[in-house]
């Protein structure tokens, strides 16, 4: 499903027109995700991706060399797929736009029957302590992910109250996110999903409600 590339690879060509290393990485996408990068072969990147071995390693250098490439395509593409149509979808409110994207997440996570799970971080799991340079772009994908989250609450100006850490806020939304998506995969039910984000709701509307009532008190007292 191209619109849903942050979480969902591209499905299978049946013959592509992509340039040779764009289908590389898009079959090493969808199978990264779907059988992990330790258990996906070589062999079976080039068979999906319908290129010889000497196409793959004249644009990589080895699987590291194109799993990097791989969090490299969500990373360019996290604003135009993911987040851009968040915005688009609720401009107006930008902490109701928060749970816009979870919703967004969750119909996916719905969609494949709360299996596969995140692909960043299910890399995460799998290769962070054995590949620096892969922790590193891990790293900045899941940076760049809350930094959006993050101008999105300073884009709420004082709907919220002035004192609470928009940073430490949009960490924690990526937390429940991630940590609500692999609750839901382990349980193969996306009730745990569910529940993660009610108590984000739930926090996030005190803090409106105590936002709303600062300023009733500021206007009392002038």
């Amino acid at each position: 499903m191209p619109d849903q590339i942050h979480e969902i690879p591209p499905e299978k060509p049946e013959s592509s027109p992509l340039p040779t290393r764009e289908r590389i990485v898009m079959a090493a996408l969808r199978l990264f995700q779907e059988q992990g990068f330790t258990a996906t072969g070589v062999s079976t990147i080039l068979r999906e991706a319908q290129v010889n071995s000497g196409s793959m390693y004249h644009y990589f250098n080895s699987k590291e060399d194109l799993l990097r490439a791989c969090l490299q395509w969500y990373l360019d593409n996290l604003d135009p797929v993911v987040m851009a149509p968040q915005r688009e979808a609720t401009p107006d409110d930008p902490v109701e736009r928060v749970f816009t994207l979870l919703n967004w997440y969750r119909g996916w996570l719905v969609q494949v029957d709360c299996t596969l799970g995140c692909p960043i971080g299910n890399i995460a799991l799998e290769c962070s302590d054995q590949y620096p340079l892969v922790r590193e772009l891990i790293d900045l994908n899941f940076t760049n992910w809350a930094a959006e989250i993050e101008r999105w609450l300073v884009e709420a100006g004082d709907r919220l109250p002035a004192d609470v850490d928009r940073n430490a806020i949009s960490k924690f939304v990526l937390t429940v996110m991630e940590g609500g998506l692999m609750q839901a995969r382990a349980s193969k039910s996306i009730e745990p999903f569910d529940a993660s984000v009610a108590v984000l709701r739930d926090y996030t509307d005190r803090l409106l409600v105590q936002a709303s009532r600062g300023k009733t008190k500021d206007s009392n007292d002038s």
